[in-house]
């Protein structure tokens, strides 16, 4: 057994690592409106990359997090009006890529919101391209796919 010992504390350390190593919690909108052929969602551009997202970001000091996702859909989408539900829809996980070249492991919980109406004019408007996609193209956009996950079950 103690020939094994090294093993056994070479997985401790990992473990440890794994258990101390930073992570994030973030705040997503999942906004939505009935379109002309279904259920229709919202989908932005990331800032740097371009890529098809869902509007999100970090708690807000004063809000829950509803409020967080309903100012996240606004800043990032120009939802100015929503109905949004009052409990998490679900939550998936992602590797943030910090500006330095590291991963940051971020926990998103993802809030349901009901678009009455948007404006074109908002606060990351010149940042960001957004367009209103069925469940299907949604599907095949995002990357994540806890996140696609919670798509289907709507």
């Amino acid at each position: 057994m103690a020939k094994f010992s090294h093993i056994a504390r070479g997985f401790g350390d990992a473990l440890l690592s794994m258990m101390m190593r930073p992570h994030g919690r973030q705040v997503a909108a999942l906004c939505t409106r009935k379109g002309q052929h279904g259920l229709e969602f919202l989908l932005v551009t990331s800032r740097r990359k371009g890529r098809w997202i869902i509007p999100k970001g970090w708690p807000m000091e004063g809000k829950s997090f509803p409020e967080t996702a309903l100012e996240e859909a606004w800043e990032e989408a120009g939802v100015r009006k929503g109905q949004i539900q009052e409990q998490k829809l679900g939550h998936y996980t992602y590797q943030k890529e910090q500006k330095n070249g590291t991963a940051l492991s971020c926990l998103v919980d993802v809030y349901l919101i009901e678009v009455d109406a948007l404006e074109d004019d908002f606060p990351e408007s010149k940042k960001r391209k957004r367009r209103w996609v069925s469940k299907g193209e949604a599907i095949e956009l995002l990357s994540e796919p806890e996140l696609k996950e919670l798509i289907r079950i709507i």
